[in-house]
């Protein structure tokens, strides 16, 4: 397992979500409007805003890739006990998506101190996959599976990656002592929820 260090891009997350107004393109400083186009570092997993023209350079290339909002309930997952035990997740809660710079599926599980990476065998992804073939549309790096099993969830949903850290910081800002306190798990419950219902990243996070 790998601890992933929170402070950059869950900075750079919290700029994506409340943007102010007079907000800057990250790479030439125009100034941008409220929505505007956001962009992740493949290698770093670092969110950017940008200006439509900076979008259209950058996000189609290797180092950046464009995010585009998607929140997708999958109804009829196949998933079954057993192959979630070959995920080997020590909570029931994780995202998996497909890392370019690892070259093959990564999960992602939050915790008190932010996010921690654990490698997937490629053959459990694979037999995922076949069973659920709309995992094999997930553009790499910027769309995750969502996976929500805790208290008897089974909820399965396709996201833009940005749902799943922003996911990770509402843990990470609401838990409280060793087992988290009710406060965080009523936000988690919350979040899901607003998912379900189609409420915007935004508001899924906020109130």
């Amino acid at each position: 397992m790998e601890r992933i260090q929170s402070g950059n891009w869950a900075s750079r997350l919290r700029r994506f979500l409340a943007v102010a107004e007079g907000e800057h393109c990250d790479f030439c400083a125009k100034v941008i409007d409220v929505r505007h186009a956001h962009l992740i570092e493949r290698a770093t997993r670092q969110f950017f805003c940008a200006c439509p023209q900076c979008a259209l350079l950058l996000g189609a290339g290797d180092r950046y890739a464009a995010i585009e909002a998607r929140a997708h309930v999958m109804r009829d997952f196949e998933l079954s006990d057993a192959e979630w035990q070959g995920f080997r997740i020590p909570i029931d809660l994780v995202f998996v998506f497909r890392s370019t710079p690892a070259r093959g599926p990564v999960a992602i599980y939050p915790g008190p101190a932010g996010a921690t990476e654990s490698q997937i065998a490629a053959d459990l992804w694979s037999r995922l996959v076949e069973a659920n073939p709309a995992l094999d549309d997930l553009h790499p790096d910027v769309e995750a599976l969502l996976i929500n099993r805790m208290n008897g969830e089974r909820e399965y949903y396709l996201v833009s990656i940005d749902h799943c850290y922003a996911l990770v910081g509402l843990i990470r800002r609401h838990w409280r002592g060793l087992s988290g306190g009710a406060e965080v798990w009523e936000a988690v419950r919350t979040y899901f929820r607003k998912l379900r219902d189609g409420v915007g990243l935004e508001d899924a996070i906020h109130g």
